[in-house]
């Protein structure tokens, strides 16, 4: 008796097990929990934590869920309930509650609104589809929402045979996610796993089914998803930019007494400030020296500034409508002054406010570059002051600007404890091959000191006390005149040096002239930059413009330029 029941117990479970290979669609998995709203991406279920909200047939995704899928840049303003997101070539402001939301500053009506849920944001997601190239749709009868990003082609695999089965795991013991799937459905293939592909139904289930039973195809989309360059950079008809700053303190220049300057391209007058915390900016524009410039062949790219007041920065680039007004201020201006573009020169910036200063050129440049103009920033070599360096995030900047101007100077600044050069060529070398491995080559553009720093030394109890003062290049040739100095050319500055005593001070200067800067612009084409920002114009002597024509314009590439330089260049 103990044998026959054996025997029947042995006979029932090897039944069973065939009857879950056999037969496994009486295994069936529940893909999604009734009652609850699921987010389908592509090929895979989001978590619960991404789970949209639905409101009067919209959908609405969390901020974090954007951050996640759709925007890492999107941005929440609390104070202003405000959500901001951005692209190479739009601006959408989106504000809590409200049915119009701004489009590059335009008014745009809404279906529905931002809504704060528990505090967090929850964001219309299908009006955005056009902008930021996704498509989504609602599935009502199962709760899911799908979202596909858009693509030029996608897999799909129609069905052969009727009842066939979608399972959850590639493979035949596998629970059916489905298990009516009839010839001719068309399901999206995210891709293969052995003899199984994993495909989504139209419905919005996931799973896996067997090759044999599909037969794929690759369709195009029906949406154009190409990529539009937007608005070309400006570039110089011959040869690398050669751009210069204009310093305008209390008044512009006198155009009466300035000289056309062969091989210049761009003047940067520093016009624009934003003096104080509600985003005020001060102007300095003036239409004459504009027609003057543009009589001249020359491009306007006005330069805006912060003041180097850190406090200030600190509030105008936190608050979502001071950033605005900033925008529509500078959109005025340009206008208004005819200028070609916008040089964002800010500097002394705290480090907990790196991210928003990438933001603030986020917003900035698609409306800038909307009305044509060139967009540039100014950013210093890397290096571990955390106000003048840390604070500019290179790589996302240079990903939103036209070009990217480094500041190749100031190696020793004006309080400097140690006296020094202004730009090292060893230095400025050094700082320009690891800006390189943020910024790309052809938007950097390096940066030129016209100026000199002299030092004074003297001993006052018993301590070396260093002074220091900026000098244009005719001054140094000024004082070398009268004080008759020694002068050496000093190999590892790639400079000419001279010191002098004066009383019980010591006065050193490592001077810029045209052999210093003709070594630096060379660095231009050895690394094959975008061009050449110098600081400041009527700084410099009248011989430095030939050697940068020369340079820029006339010499093509680093092997010209050794070769007419071979000691130079050794």
């Amino acid at each position: 008796m103990r044998r026959y029941f054996l025997v029947i117990f042995t006979a029932f479970i090897i039944a069973a097990i065939a009857g879950f290979f056999v037969f496994p669609q009486l295994w069936t998995t529940i893909q999604y929990t009734p009652g609850k709203v699921h987010l389908v991406v592509e090929g895979g279920i989001a978590g619960d934590e991404d789970f949209p909200i639905v409101e009067d047939g919209q959908l609405l995704f969390s901020i974090d869920t954007m951050k996640k899928f759709v925007d890492p840049n999107v941005h929440w303003d609390e104070k202003a309930n405000k959500v901001v997101f951005t692209t190479r070539d739009r601006v959408l402001i989106m504000k809590t509650g409200k049915l119009t939301a701004m489009v590059n500053a335009r008014p745009v009506d809404l279906n529905m609104p931002v809504k704060l849920v528990d505090g967090k944001p929850y964001i219309p997601i299908q009006m955005l589809d056009t902008m930021f190239g996704i498509e989504i749709r609602w599935i009502e009868e199962n709760n899911v929402a799908v979202l596909d990003y858009v693509k030029n082609t996608v897999q799909v695999a129609e069905v052969q045979k009727d009842n066939r089965i979608m399972r959850a795991k590639p493979a035949l013991w596998s629970p059916a996610v489905r298990k009516d799937i009839d010839r001719g459905e068309v399901l999206r293939v995210f891709g293969e796993d052995g003899k199984w592909y994993k495909v989504r139904s139209n419905d919005g289930f996931i799973g896996y089914i067997q090759k044999k039973y599909v037969k794929t195809d690759l369709i195009a989309s029906e949406t154009d998803v190409t990529e539009h360059a937007g608005s070309i950079a400006w570039k110089p008809e011959q040869g690398k930019v050669n751009m210069t700053w204009e310093y305008v303190g209390n008044k512009n220049p006198d155009i009466s007494q300035l000289k056309r300057i062969e091989g210049l391209d761009v003047v940067s007058p520093t016009w624009f400030h934003i003096v104080d915390k509600q985003g005020t900016v001060a102007n300095k524009a003036d239409i004459g020296y504009v027609n003057w410039a543009h009589n001249n062949g020359y491009k306007v790219w006005a330069l805006v500034g912060n003041g180097s007041d850190p406090d200030i920065t600190h509030e105008f680039l936190n608050n979502t409508d001071t950033r605005e007004k900033i925008y529509q201020q500078l959109l005025i201006y340009a206008k208004l002054y005819k200028l070609d573009g916008i040089n964002i020169d800010f500097e002394n910036i705290y480090l907990k406010d790196k991210n928003m200063l990438t933001q603030f050129m986020r917003e900035l440049s698609p409306l800038l570059k909307e009305q044509g103009l060139v967009v540039s920033i100014d950013v210093t070599f890397r290096s571990s002051s955390e106000n003048w360096s840390m604070c500019y995030d290179r790589k996302a900047l240079s990903q939103l600007v036209d070009y990217v101007a480094v500041m190749a100077y100031d190696q020793h600044w004006a309080a400097s404890p140690v006296a020094g050069s202004v730009a090292e060529l060893g230095w400025v070398e050094k700082g320009l091959r690891r800006i390189l491995e943020e910024v790309p080559k052809e938007k950097l553009l390096l940066g030129l000191p016209f100026y000199t720093r002299v030092w004074k030394e003297e001993k006052i109890d018993g301590n070396i006390k260093v002074s220091s003062t900026a000098v244009s290049m005719g001054k140094v040739k000024q004082i070398l005149s009268e004080k008759k100095p020694e002068v050496i050319w000093d190999e590892e500055s790639g400079q000419y040096y001279a010191e002098y005593k004066e009383g019980k001070a010591t006065y050193k200067i490592w001077i810029e002239d045209d052999r210093s800067i003709n070594l630096k612009s060379s660095l231009i084409h050895k690394y094959d930059l975008a061009g050449a920002a110098s600081w400041r114009k009527g700084f410099e002597s009248e011989d430095i413009w030939l050697v940068l024509q020369d340079n820029l314009k006339v010499k093509q590439n680093y092997t010209q330029w050794a070769n007419a330089n071979s000691a130079a260049a050794e």
